[in-house]
């Protein structure tokens, strides 16, 4: 460490790398801490097992029931409730069914719009996509 009458640069300058480095490494461990936390464990999208139907109540000043299931991920066995989007796609979903499901969009992979935790929609079911099932263009397989 310089004690110097001239000194001051040379410890700012060597400051501010350190402060750099500090920072580069917060943000590698936050980003590693997001990837374990989520439930998908930093996968965009993860199948599993519909254990149940269940609608979700919207936030305030909103009002109606939210078609959704409840999920268990074939992976790590971690359940999760995962919205099943637009009209109608609620019907072509049963229980025992194998869904694919992926982030809903929210900001910082948080819940979207007025769905309380509701982080996850449904795109597949039984490896046929949902939007082709409600549009009549292809028919559920039977597994």
């Amino acid at each position: 460490m310089g004690n110097g009458e001239f000194a001051a640069l040379g410890l700012i300058k060597r400051r501010k790398k350190w402060m750099k480095k500090d920072t580069r490494e917060i943000k590698k461990a936050k980003a590693k801490n997001k990837v374990q936390d989520s439930l998908l464990a930093g996968s965009p999208s993860g199948r599993g097992i519909v254990l149940e139907k269940r609608g979700v109540t919207a936030k305030q000043p909103n009002s109606g029931i939210r078609k959704c299931v409840r999920v268990q991920l074939i992976k790590n066995g971690k359940e999760l409730t995962a919205m099943a989007p637009k009209d109608g796609a609620i019907k072509f979903i049963d229980e025992h069914d194998e869904v694919l499901v992926e982030g809903i969009g929210g900001s910082q992979g948080g819940a979207k719009g007025d769905l309380w935790g509701v982080k996850y929609q449904v795109t597949h079911v039984n490896g046929v996509a949902l939007e082709m099932l409600r549009t009549g263009k292809k028919e559920k397989s039977k597994r």
